[in-house]
């Protein structure tokens, strides 16, 4: 597709089209497998010593810009990037991620960057239309990723810089009654999906309780 035909797809809102442009799900998901590390963007994850721990997982996806104050809390690798937010070539080149995922419904905030970029995949809304139907809220990029983690084959699942907003988030400075999210709710979800799915924990515990 040229990026004429990208930008048409997009303003027609062909769902296929631009799911074409990039790798199809069935052959993304086998890809998540292992002992993975999902790092999340809460401030709370920077007073950490988790780097260590997140560049040893044999795959580690972050979320959106992907903050990495100090590589002692963040480590420094990504394997998969998953977006909701639009990256500039020269972000995404920093970066360098294997795998892009676009999780937002907003296709016209996708770029041409993106969509072109090898590894580039495109999730079928259902997944974020079933999640806001059930928190009755959009739904984070962190909590669809940790969705799409639980029906993978991954052997282990640790979640780092997840704390629901409590320490807000290093990506900006909105609080939780300026985002349109529904944390508690977000909460109560992960929650159950720790209770019976053991290959999932989350490295802030107490995270559940603040």
């Amino acid at each position: 597709m040229t990026r004429l035909g990208f930008y048409l797809a997009r303003l027609l809102r062909d769902e296929t089209a631009i799911a074409g442009l990039g790798l199809p799900m069935a052959a993304v998901l086998p890809q998540m497998q292992g002992d993975i590390a999902l790092v999340g963007n809460a401030q709370s994850l920077a007073a950490t010593e988790s780097g260590a721990a997140i560049d040893a997982a044999h795959l580690v996806i972050r979320l959106n810009r992907a903050p990495m104050p100090d590589a002692r809390s963040h480590g420094t690798r990504t394997d998969v990037l998953a977006c909701a937010t639009s990256l500039k070539a020269t972000h995404l080149q920093k970066i360098n991620p294997k795998l892009l995922l676009w999780m937002s419904p907003k296709r016209k905030r996708l770029s041409w960057a993106m969509a072109s970029r090898k590894g580039f995949a495109l999730p079928p809304l259902d997944t974020y239309l079933r999640l806001k139907a059930q928190l009755s809220a959009p739904p984070t990029t962190g909590l669809m990723m940790i969705d799409l983690l639980a029906g993978s084959h991954a052997t282990k699942i640790t979640l780092y810089g997840f704390d629901f907003f409590a320490s807000l988030s290093l990506s900006g400075r909105r609080t939780a009654a300026q985002v349109p999210h529904n944390f508690q709710a977000e909460r109560a979800y992960v929650t159950a999906l720790l209770a019976r799915d053991s290959r999932i924990c989350l490295a802030n515990p107490s995270a559940l309780t603040e």
